[in-house]
């Protein structure tokens, strides 16, 4: 509608009115126009007017309601229409943008800004099949619209369909090739469409494409994550810090990442500068709170409960620091009431478990093994599915002991050994069985150097194949996975001739015959504890879960576990000649200079009383990569032993399985 088809009236002061909005002036404009309306002008067009002045002037609320009143007398008026609709997106207000924004009007527009303002609003509004209709809409008729293909893109990937979104991401990159975010997206969308190396290829184009961004790497950082490459991963994001230093999430992430991999200082470092950047990252404190738990350095929770306290951080994320320092305090009631006031959006399964953990130390049985249950159940949630790959493990161990036969090592092609290097002592036991506070007075001994839980085995497992490949080994490959063992050694300590090396690793336990293979001659130590404490244990505790510790998220699971694992160490022991020396934790905890002496002289290795101050070396370790990192500390206690008779009604359902090993290990039930 123009001045010239409206009133005389009208007219007049629609032609002040756009005057005085040409020269600067919208409050003159303003008032020329509502007083053309008080005094019965035509509504359409003022109100028209006034929704625009209003908008211009920034009052969108204002500017609204005169388009709203205009639209609501002419409502076929695509300009008025699509002024209103404008006007309410960049209000916020999507959802009465997309009711005003018909498909009939979207279709009556020339200019396909409603079909665009449709489409956004629905996507926005998580409708997302009618943003995948409206973008359609618009790149049918502008095929050139960039913009619109990309978010047709993710509209797509949102409703599920990955192809749909891989085609227009990658038209939109076409028509683009300087939008980095729709390289990310595209990347996504190829990821979620199975093209994992493709969605790569893309990512790391666009890193060499823009060299000074870091969302390229942190997007290859996601998808490693996704895959489970933690080296992979954290060597992306790495990429990523060195680019953003100042992204207080990225750091964040860092400090995660290092803490998996037990890199304490870094893990530290990056925490430290997240809180730099964003005082207030309560995630970041809570990471923190974790390195300093896992460090036993109790000392640090009050400066950074204080610290807390001075940033203002919110009430539930310093209970949770209190919870933790409380526990270390043994104010177990303290400590209940603490985490119980966390709300459940912090940390949920960590709060869960500390709870659990409460509970048990106050003798409140029931309540803790719930407890334990429920923080289990939020880790069984977990998308890696950690039941089935769980039970998968227990499906290749099965295979394995039936791999592991009299015939089967008959068939093993005859090798020297190995006459350079003396062989590593190797210390396993079912995980929780002792072999942490064992480790720690072992390298309390001057000649001795303890790996603890680290891959160098491992390596050499995938180096060669697995068990499959024992029987046909030749001696050029054994020597070279002797020599790969020891060069993965020499990465982790320093190891100089006349030390001991002493590998521990509990699961080890599976690897008895790779063992054997590579170092006939190792002796093993074996540590045994009773069952039911080691499986109930096990039950309780907060494992980072890889395929081995996911088979504790579950009591049964757990037993089973322990069923198979024992069953593949004994069938190695009945077909290998397997030096081992046993060494039972309740005798350890009892007398502990009566069970070190005969192992130390197992070991050849001459008798140091240093070795009974255990808790002077766990101090000077450094970081405790296992659950049992808040024990090593104490005193030597038998808190811990007989423990499962408090729980003995859940475990019933378990003790057919695990009865006859208890029997068997000198155990009764």
């Amino acid at each position: 509608m123009t001045p010239s088809s409206l009133g005389a009236d009208t007219s007049t002061a629609i032609n002040q009115a756009i005057a005085a909005a040409r020269q600067g002036d919208l409050a003159g404009a303003r008032t020329i126009a509502q007083t053309a309306l008080a005094d019965g002008g035509d509504e359409v067009a003022l109100n028209a007017f006034l929704g625009m002045i209003e908008a211009q002037g920034g009052d969108l609320s204002a500017a609204i309601v005169h388009l709203h009143r205009a639209h609501e007398l002419r409502p076929d008026d695509v300009t008025i229409a699509l002024n209103l609709i404008s006007a309410l997106v960049d209000h916020g207000d999507y959802a009465k943008a997309f009711e005003i924004a018909t498909s009939e009007l979207a279709e009556r527009d020339p200019t396909f800004r409603i079909a665009r303002y449709r489409a956004f609003s629905a996507q926005v509004t998580e409708n997302y099949s009618e943003a995948v209709a409206g973008y359609r809409q618009v790149v049918a008729a502008l095929p050139d619209d960039f913009e619109s293909w990309n978010n047709l893109g993710n509209a797509c990937s949102a409703t599920g369909d990955v192809s749909g979104a891989v085609s227009a991401l990658k038209t939109a990159m076409a028509l683009d090739r300087k939008s980095i975010p729709t390289r990310l997206n595209l990347a996504s969308a190829l990821r979620d469409a199975d093209c994992a190396a493709e969605a790569e290829q893309i990512l790391r184009e666009a890193a060499a494409d823009f060299p000074d961004d870091a969302r390229p790497w942190h997007e290859i950082y996601v998808n490693a994550k996704r895959d489970w490459d933690n080296e992979k991963a954290l060597e992306a994001l790495d990429q990523a810090v060195a680019l953003d230093d100042n992204d207080a999430g990225l750091q964040l992430k860092l400090g995660v990442e290092k803490g998996i991999l037990h890199q304490h200082d870094e893990s530290e470092a990056a925490f430290t500068r997240a809180l730099e950047i964003d005082p207030r990252m309560t995630d970041a404190y809570l990471g923190l709170a974790i390195q300093y738990e896992h460090t036993n350095r109790e000392e640090m929770f009050a400066p950074l409960i204080a610290k807390a306290t001075g940033n203002e951080l919110e009430d539930g994320a310093i209970a949770f620091l209190r919870a933790l320092e409380y526990r270390r305090e043994r104010k177990f009631d303290e400590a209940l009431a603490a985490i119980s006031s966390v709300p459940p959006e912090i940390e949920p399964q960590r709060s869960a478990h500390i709870r659990a953990t409460i509970l048990d130390r106050l003798g409140r049985s029931a309540e803790a093994f719930a407890g334990f249950e429920e923080a289990n159940r939020m880790q069984i949630a977990s998308p890696s599915d950690p039941l089935k790959r769980a039970a998968d493990l227990r499906d290749r161990l099965e295979t394995e002991i039936g791999t592991m036969t009299p015939e089967w090592v008959d068939g093993w092609t005859p090798l020297k050994p190995a006459d350079n290097q003396p062989s590593p002592v190797f210390l396993v036991g079912f995980p929780r069985s002792g072999t942490t506070l064992l480790d720690t007075m072992l390298m309390g001994h001057p000649d001795t150097v303890v790996l603890e839980e680290q891959p160098p085995l491992n390596h050499v497992d995938e180096m060669l194949g697995g068990i499959d490949s024992l029987q046909g080994l030749d001696q050029a490959t054994l020597d070279a996975a002797r020599e790969r063992y020891f060069a993965e050694v020499a990465k982790l300590c320093d190891w100089a001739p006349g030390k001991l090396l002493i590998d521990k690793s509990p699961l080890f336990l599976h690897k008895a015959a790779l063992i054997h293979r590579l170092f006939p001659d190792a002796r093993i130590i074996l540590a045994l504890r009773h069952p039911c404490d080691v499986v109930l244990s096990c039950f309780m505790s907060n494992f980072r879960l890889n395929s081995a510790m996911a088979n504790f998220l579950q009591i049964d699971d757990a037993s089973n576990f322990y069923d198979v694992t024992f069953r593949h160490w004994e069938q190695a022991n009945a077909i290998l000649p397997l030096n081992v020396s046993r060494v039972v934790y309740e005798e350890l905890i009892e007398d502990v200079e009566a069970v070190l002496r005969p192992l130390f002289a197992y070991l050849d290795l001459p008798w140091n009383p240093e070795v009974l101050d255990h808790r002077k070396t766990a101090r000077s370790r450094g970081l405790i990569k296992t659950a049992s990192y808040s024990q090593v500390v104490e005193p030597i206690y038998n808190r811990a032993s007989g423990r499962w008779l408090g729980y003995r009604d859940n475990l019933a359902g378990v003790l057919p399985t695990l009865a006859p090993w208890a029997a068997r290990f000198g155990y009764t039930v």
